[in-house]
């Protein structure tokens, strides 16, 4: 991505170090503020709500929607917010500051597109950081897929194979809403998702013709050898 390079020659020193640690801080902060009895409806106030940006100006929603936690657990919060911060870091060490920011507010802009989709289309589009914080893990599925996670701390699984049923995951969700004539959502889901397919997707693309290319050589060379194994004498 060579653009990217010149973008963080130019912008590289306005970037946030730390990001997903300022990050995951909000997202706890949140999560004790919601705990007590007075406290209003976190969901419902801080998040991306198409709607109430346009008809109340409430513009604070474009960016709040990233602090929302994904669990409102007092055993899974900490877990959660841990979870952002470690992969952000792993991010972060690995593209530095620069990238992650901009892998990170793409991911946000395209959040904010896609629960605009849906609210044209469907009069809906309340969303949260879910898709971002997949995004995210999906970027470190990629990047470090041989990394092990203990799943109910004791199944090892590699992130690899997490990565994989996240995708697999957004896929049904995909062809489900096609099925029942929602191609709005099915639209969304790839433009929530925009940051990853941005970074990535010219890998894949790379890979598929790669594999192409070795199974048509493979095939060429078998064509060639059986010829030979046909006319050849005993």
């Amino acid at each position: 991505m060579k653009g990217l390079a010149r973008l963080e020659l130019r912008y590289g020193r306005y970037a946030i170090k730390n990001l997903t640690l300022y990050i995951a801080a909000v997202n706890l902060a949140v999560f004790l503020l919601s705990i007590f009895p007075q406290a209003p409806n976190v969901i419902f106030l801080l998040g991306l709500d198409p709607a109430r940006i346009i008809n109340k100006l409430e513009l604070w929603r474009i960016v709040t929607f990233v602090f929302i936690p994904e669990t409102f657990s007092i055993i899974w919060i900490l877990f959660s917010v841990y979870f952002i911060y470690m992969v952000g870091a792993a991010l972060e060490q690995y593209w530095g500051k620069f990238r992650l920011n901009v892998y990170y507010f793409t991911g946000m802009l395209g959040s904010i597109i896609a629960s605009f989709i849906v609210y044209i289309f469907a009069g809906g589009g309340m969303m949260t950081g879910y898709y971002l914080n997949m995004s995210l893990f999906l970027a470190y599925a990629t990047l470090f897929p041989e990394q092990e996670f203990l799943i109910f701390f004791v199944l090892p699984v590699k992130a690899k194979y997490l990565g994989a049923l996240d995708a697999l995951f957004l896929i049904v969700m995909m062809i489900s809403s096609l099925q029942i004539g929602a191609w709005y959502n099915a639209i969304a889901i790839i433009v929530a998702m925009i940051n990853y397919l941005i970074f990535f997707g010219g890998d894949f693309i790379n890979w598929i013709k790669l594999k192409r290319q070795v199974s048509e050589n493979r095939r060429r060379f078998f064509d060639q050898v059986r010829p030979y194994k046909d006319n050849r004498k005993y």
